[in-house]
């Protein structure tokens, strides 16, 4: 039985994201096991840009960053992450990260930070006719719904609560699926605050949107990744900074997917918060491999 709490689950994945320094641009970081044989894609992602900011002055946070999986993680070991200091300009700076694990190298990441300074400003609108987060059923009360269809390994995992709160505005049942437009809505925010550290509020973004992105793709052909005949990973993952945010408040995650083909998914998410301000644009293509037959 679990006996976490959300406050409690969240103090766990912030050390989990910040690190161990073990030499100079040199750091390790444990692992995560969420149920499904692998280290999250968001995890790693998460950490490797932790590791890069630590190696950038603090007035500069990240804007954009480009990241390829190469192998699966080992949720049993921990991950070490060499960052090469690849410039420091005078307000721009490239870091590029590797994630290694038994020898061999399962992540690289590259980032590029900028200082703060004015600039023009406009965006695409939030969209409309969105429901409140607080009248929509969570993804751990969802997941109790199906606790019977859920494989024991990875059921007392998800009915535990969760560091990342997420609330589905348009859910497909994960065991019936139907046919849908590739288009997903969800709510979510930390269970719980967030200290006042800019850099640490966008590496919990990463990891967060991870999550619910490659399978807006399965939703026009009728799939989810909970059947055991669909292989679903993530191949690379881009994230744009757009303005300010705070993950302890609500925010909206508006997905699409433009293309699926050839076994691969095309995603492409916006951020929002929850007055309309666009904070983060991400793109992720993912495998999306059906190994039965129509």
């Amino acid at each position: 039985m679990c006996i976490c709490t959300q406050e409690n689950v969240l103090e766990e994945l912030l050390r989990l994201l910040k690190l161990e320094k073990i030499e100079e641009n040199i750091f390790r970081g444990q692992s995560q096991d969420l149920g499904f044989g692998n280290v999250f894609g968001g995890q790693v992602m998460g950490q490797a840009l932790s590791a890069a900011s630590r190696t950038v002055s603090p007035d500069r946070v990240a804007h954009s960053l480009h990241a390829y999986f190469m192998r699966p993680g080992d949720p049993a070991r921990p991950i070490v992450y060499t960052v090469d200091c690849i410039r420091d300009g005078k307000s721009f700076t490239t870091r590029r990260v590797v994630a290694v694990q038994k020898g061999l190298a399962i992540f690289s990441l590259s980032a590029s930070f900028h200082t703060d300074e004015p600039g023009f400003d406009h965006q695409d609108e939030m969209p409309e006719d969105i429901p409140d987060p607080e009248g929509l059923e969570s993804e751990m009360d969802m997941a109790r719904r199906f606790a019977d269809r859920i494989p024991p390994g990875i059921r007392e995992k998800l009915l535990c609560p969760k560091p990342i709160e997420i609330r589905h505005i348009n859910p497909v049942n994960p065991f019936a699926p139907e046919k849908m437009p590739p288009e997903k809505y969800v709510w979510f925010r930390t269970g719980g605050k967030v200290p006042d550290d800019r850099a640490a509020h966008r590496y919990l973004l990463l990891y967060a949107s991870d999550f619910n992105l490659v399978p807006t793709s399965l939703y026009p052909h009728g799939h989810t990744f909970w059947e055991a005949e669909m292989q679903v990973a993530s191949l690379d993952h881009a994230m744009w900074f757009h303005r300010e945010f705070r993950m302890d408040d609500w925010l909206l995650y508006a997905m699409t997917s433009p293309s699926a083909g050839k076994a691969r998914g095309m995603a492409l998410g916006k951020i929002f918060t929850r007055k309309g301000k666009l904070i983060a644009t991400v793109a992720q293509e993912g495998l999306i491999r059906w190994h039965g037959r129509d």
